[in-house]
């Protein structure tokens, strides 16, 4: 982990729906994007890269979170926003929004890392293996439970 400790935030909601957790996603990386934070986000194989990419363009009417595939350190100098499933930064970042299963190598180069679970088990599960990970690294998540009417 870098020099000060990231702060690590699990946001849990309670519904199941994929999407919705997924456009719980876009919101934090468009907040992140606003906030002039470089965020590398991370997820577990291609299909769901490209899934989330197309959602990231059209999640709200009036969104705008400029983002590409990661492949290259030299993108942060144009694209705040970037999305890995296999390839990941190696120099230090702002956000690590991590959508995948297992915590990434890139973590310990983030300032801060959100992690979002919903209810359905296998990512619920996932989620507490997680939480334990960054607990063993000596670091403190923090939850927070999102209400229905939270969630996009």
């Amino acid at each position: 982990m870098p020099a000060a400790a990231p702060r690590v935030d699990f946001y849990v909601l309670a519904g199941s729906e994929a999407r919705t957790r997924l456009k719980f996603a876009c919101r934090i990386a468009e907040k992140a994007y606003l906030a002039d934070q470089r965020v590398f986000v991370w997820l577990d194989n291609p299909a769901e890269l490209h899934s989330f990419d197309d959602l990231l363009w059209t999640f709200a009417d009036r969104s705008f979170v400029p983002h590409e595939i990661y492949s290259d350190p030299q993108q942060w100098h144009d694209t705040p926003v970037l999305l890995g499933c296999e390839a990941q930064p190696q120099q230090p970042f702002d956000v690590l929004l991590n959508l995948a299963a297992e915590v990434p190598a890139a973590a310990a180069r983030a300032g801060c890392i959100a992690e979002i679970v919903d209810a359905e088990e296998p990512r619920r599960r996932a989620g507490r293996n997680r939480f334990r990970h960054y607990r063993e690294l000596g670091l403190a998540p923090e939850t927070h439970n999102i209400a229905a009417e939270e969630t996009p």
